[in-house]
């Protein structure tokens, strides 16, 4: 990932983190008459993820001083979230904008927006709004599907196109995650013919993650073998799993000791990191409820 100036070093600046989310599974259980497809998932926050970097500005002006590589400010979903902000609340004042880069684009772990509901969750403090969580999701909703999950902030059982939210219980431990060095187009996924679209529904308590899948991993595995080959070599050591439309891959175990060593030999061409499980955002104080 990209390597960024420390704005917390300068004058006026706060950062915050932008937690990275797994799909613990991911089932397609049907489509709507207008083309979007119904999920069910398990989205697990994870202590790993993007910092971005807010200071107040008194003249209303929304400044990224960082963008990434190829991405115009005005098309980047942090600076849209902080327009947005200002368009639904009336709000005059402004923000200067800075991003620590950790998370893969394409990786499946919801990176983007992560980021455009951090912005969210930090001007609702620095501008002073007050704004319940659902305000703030509602919002959210119009950047992206993901957005809410991060401003809702506690790990769920996800229905519907992602804005259906179930808090859960998941297990405690440790992931490995695994970016076979690969960017998987989403759309992509959804328009294979081969994609399974009618997994029967589950109930939030009937979850078995032993017999649960993803049902995006074959069609990703078939258009991009990067992805295929890694999950193999993840598979020999725990049970791995693709995180929703891909490339990432992760495995658990309760051991932080066995997912630093699977990480410690990753496969030529493949990056990763090691994450703990964690139950709520760090940033959960931040809304109304």
């Amino acid at each position: 990932m990209s390597s960024n100036p420390v704005f917390s070093d300068l004058a006026g600046w706060q950062a915050f983190p932008a937690p990275a989310k797994l799909n613990l599974f991911l089932h397609i259980v049907g489509r709507r008459v207008d083309g979007y497809h119904l999920l069910q998932s398990v989205f697990q926050l994870i202590d790993y993820g993007d910092t971005l970097y807010l200071r107040v500005r008194a003249d209303g002006e929304v400044m990224h001083h960082n963008p990434l590589p190829d991405v115009p400010a005005e098309s980047d979903l942090i600076v849209r979230a902080a327009r947005l902000l200002q368009a639904e609340t009336g709000c005059s004042l402004g923000v200067d904008l800075g991003i620590t880069k950790r998370l893969p684009m394409g990786g499946g772990l919801g990176g983007g927006s992560s980021d455009a509901a951090t912005v969210l969750l930090a001007l609702n403090r620095l501008w002073q709004l007050g704004l319940s969580r659902q305000r703030l999701m509602d919002i959210g909703l119009k950047l992206g599907a993901d957005v809410p999950f991060f401003i809702y902030g506690r790990n769920a059982f996800v229905e519907g196109i992602g804005e259906i939210m179930t808090p859960v219980e998941t297990p405690a431990g440790w992931f490995a995650v695994v970016h076979p060095g690969v960017h998987v187009p989403t759309p992509a996924i959804f328009k294979a013919d081969d994609l399974v679209r009618d997994t029967p529904p589950i109930a939030a308590q009937d979850i078995d993650y032993a017999a649960v899948r993803n049902d995006m991993e074959p069609v990703a595995c078939r258009l991009f073998p990067e992805i295929a080959a890694v999950r193999e070599w993840l598979g020999q050591t725990l049970p791995a799993r693709m995180t929703g439309s891909g490339a990432c891959l992760f495995a658990f175990d309760a051991s932080q000791t066995e997912i630093v060593h699977v990480i410690s030999r990753l496969p030529d061409g493949a990056t990763g990191f090691a994450a703990k499980a964690i139950s709520r955002h760090p940033l959960y104080e931040l809304a109304v409820d």
